[in-house]
């Protein structure tokens, strides 16, 4: 038990998580680059300018170097989860100096996370006008996971200046007690359930799905294109 939540030790063999397309190309500078000794400089510039390999090979604030994960299919994508946090707030189960690998049991139940916090950084800059592509990560998870299913806790309430500190404080105390992560209900999702993984180490056998286009038009409610990877469409909601 931490906090009075109990830790369940169990496996789900498949959880998804989206991740914008972006990070799926190759490097913008890659293209300026004609032989071995080019791409040679430019990987030198990529390395000292990545915060992703600065973070694998010197570690980040709250995060060491021989934490992360090498050698294993779609290791870059779970060492970016980690090296990329935001730098000056909170997520629900991290801050600045440490990522944490969001994901969730369904496609939809992670919209409804992306496209609710997107919608409020569209909010925020007063145009809904944008468009942006996911694509399905999928992963599978096993161990030890603080379980909030089914219990009201104060990291859990929708607003965030409310829960993520006390969110933020439980994943210390589970990381402290090596808990591989979080199992919690969607707070934008009803019944959706969603995961906070804690460690680089305990994502297992990662590959990619589906694209999924999402398109603001002027209005807060999005709509959501399926892109499959072959390349047809279909409208989703």
């Amino acid at each position: 038990m931490i906090d009075g939540i109990p830790v369940i030790r169990h496996a789900f063999a498949r959880t998804v998580r989206l991740v914008t397309t972006a990070r799926l190309r190759d490097a913008v500078l890659r293209c300026l680059a004609d032989t071995d000794e080019e791409r040679a400089a430019l990987a030198e510039i990529e390395g000292a300018t990545s915060t992703r390999l600065v973070a694998e090979d010197r570690g980040i604030a709250n995060l060491n170097s021989n934490e992360f994960v090498h050698g294993i299919t779609h290791a870059k994508f779970i060492n970016a989860a980690f090296a990329y946090a935001k730098p000056l707030e909170l997520n629900r189960f991290n801050g600045p100096g440490r990522g944490a690998w969001y994901a969730a049991l369904e496609t939809s139940t992670c919209l409804a996370e992306v496209t609710f916090h997107m919608t409020n950084v569209l909010r925020q800059a007063g145009d809904y006008h944008a468009t942006v592509q996911y694509a399905e990560m999928f992963a599978s998870l096993a161990g030890e996971y603080l379980d909030l299913r089914g219990h009201a806790h104060a990291c859990l309430h929708p607003d965030p200046a409310i829960s993520y500190p006390i969110g933020n404080a439980l994943a210390a105390a589970a990381r402290a007690q090596g808990v591989n992560g979080i199992i919690y209900p969607s707070v934008r999702c009803d019944s959706g359930t969603c995961f906070a993984v804690l460690w680089p180490h305990a994502i297992q056998s990662v590959a990619q799905g589906d694209v999924i286009e999402v398109r603001w038009s002027g209005e807060p409610t999005p709509e959501i294109v399926a892109r499959e990877r072959s390349g047809k469409e279909a409208v989703l909601f």
